[in-house]
């Protein structure tokens, strides 16, 4: 019952929907270079990948470890031992990449790396797909938020993701993260210290999609929020047919942006189209 599928299964018995059984499941760590500049700065952002998600978009560029079934199994003392040697290895933060499926595990991993001497910032990296009360049981652990808000259409949210109730539930959890740290704080090399960032992928053929959107985002939160409109959709193994079997075009990216000036929001982080390779995305092949 961690997420909004509510699926009930006992894990030890029985995968969840999210692919994740009773055991943490961590398919690789890395000092990862590719995020937004303010995450992975000039040393990288200690980046943990969680196996599992509860979503399972067709486009997922993980899509190697969404089901769950791949990686290392972690308890809690090597969760916290992980935090620490990627703070040793020079990492601006901790960045938790879908760990919906482990809430009460990460978080007690938090508590007693802290305890240890984690003195980085802890980003929370997720789908935005995400119960109010999980994010709640978070708060004083996790430093920054960097949620998607993928969708607003009901219909693309399901035939996209499963999850024609996205927008009804990433609304209030975003929210949530908000309340908890506020606007994104940078330090003074301009690397992000707290704060809420909201990334949005824009779909090939779902500009009309992008724009509500915004218009959500504009009634739930402050102008200046900090949002990353991301350009980098490639087309995945899933996703041949139409739209999603070509990258965005300039055009579609460029109206997106005049969208969300024109609301007000100022504080947006754009990418160039050539970040649309799969070259970026992690090998999850290797050893961790």
């Amino acid at each position: 019952m961690l997420c909004p599928r509510k699926c009930g299964a006992a894990r030890s018995i029985q995968r969840g929907v999210c692919g994740a059984d009773d055991q943490v499941r961590v398919a690789k760590i890395m000092l990862h270079q590719w995020e937004e500049p303010f995450i992975s700065g000039t040393r990288g952002s200690g980046t943990v990948f969680f196996s599992g998600c509860n979503l399972g978009c067709v486009y997922c560029q993980n899509h190697e470890i969404r089901d769950g079934g791949i990686g290392e199994v972690y308890d809690v003392a090597a969760l916290a031992d992980a935090y620490l040697k990627l703070q040793q290895d020079g990492a601006h933060n901790i960045n938790l990449v879908t760990a919906a499926p482990y809430v009460p595990d990460v978080a007690e991993s938090l508590r007693l790396a802290k305890a240890l001497g984690l003195t980085i910032p802890v980003v929370y990296n997720s789908s935005g797909y995400e119960c109010v009360e999980a994010i709640h049981s978070l708060e004083g652990l996790v430093d920054i938020y960097l949620p998607d808000y993928k969708y607003i259409t009901p219909l693309l949210a399901q035939k996209f993701s499963t999850a024609p109730d996205y927008a009804a539930i990433a609304s209030p959890a975003i929210t949530e993260m908000f309340r908890q740290v506020g606007d994104l704080v940078l330090d003074e090399t301009g690397v992000a210290k707290r704060g809420l960032v909201i990334r949005h992928l824009i779909l090939p053929g779902c500009v009309d999609d992008s724009r509500k959107v915004l218009d959500e985002i504009v009634r739930i939160l402050p102008l200046t929020t900090h949002i990353s409109l991301m350009s980098q959709y490639t087309p995945q193994v899933y996703t041949t047919e139409f739209p999603l079997n070509r990258k965005i075009t300039q055009r579609e990216y460029d109206r997106v942006i005049s969208y969300a000036l024109s609301l007000g929001l100022h504080n947006i982080l754009l990418q160039t189209r050539d970040s649309a390779k799969s070259i970026f995305t992690p090998q999850f092949t290797e050893q961790i």
